[in-house]
């Protein structure tokens, strides 16, 4: 079955994958993805980065799979990798940027007093990380701990990315309200 999407045009294709026609995303993604990566590899000369990308753009496409309205497939996801390789490379001068900001600022003594209430705010907030409901639970730890960005969490759990982000701001209000009274009592003692 899968032979006979060979044939078929982008646009019968894209028809069928609005369809949840995962043959023809499969077809879609066997035909570009190297061109694809190509683009990427080039400007970024990162394998792994470059594979990460093509994923998120194919990602993409098929997520919003019955919103689009693409007209050249290819010349779309061709401008989808190069805005995604632009972001990445954005986000990496940004990064390097802080890290040359942080390795030339001072180090600054806390008081034992001070970096022992520091040191209960994270136990709390350790405690409080492992009342949150299991799927919350998760995606903060892959959040905060692994360092993992929204996109790849949802990917990771077959999620969306909005379910992602909603299961973080819950987690996050959850721990600002368990860690709230104890942070007023330690501003209050600290000033």
């Amino acid at each position: 079955m899968l032979n006979n999407y060979r044939t078929y045009g982008e646009n019968e294709l894209l028809s069928l994958m609005a369809r949840d026609d995962k043959a023809a995303f499969t077809e879609l993604y066997d035909r570009f993805w190297k061109k694809l990566f190509v683009i990427a590899f080039n400007r970024i000369k990162d394998k792994q980065s470059a594979e990460d990308i093509v994923h998120d753009v194919f990602s993409g496409l098929w997520n919003n799979r019955t919103r689009s309205d693409i007209g050249q497939l290819e010349n779309y996801l061709a401008v989808a990798v190069r805005y995604a390789v632009f972001s990445m490379i954005k986000k990496k001068a940004r990064a390097r940027k802080i890290e040359q900001h942080l390795a030339g600022s001072t180090v600054v003594e806390m008081p034992v007093e001070t970096s022992l209430h520091y040191k209960k705010v994270l136990e709390l907030v350790k405690t409080e990380v492992e009342h949150l409901p299991e799927k919350c639970r998760i995606i903060f730890k892959y959040s905060r701990d692994a360092g993992m960005p929204v996109k790849e969490i949802a990917r990771q759990l077959n999620l969306s990315p909005k379910t992602v982000e909603n299961q973080l701001g819950k987690a996050i209000r959850q721990l600002k309200l368990a860690t709230r009274s104890f942070l007023q009592s330690f501003l209050t003692i600290m000033w």
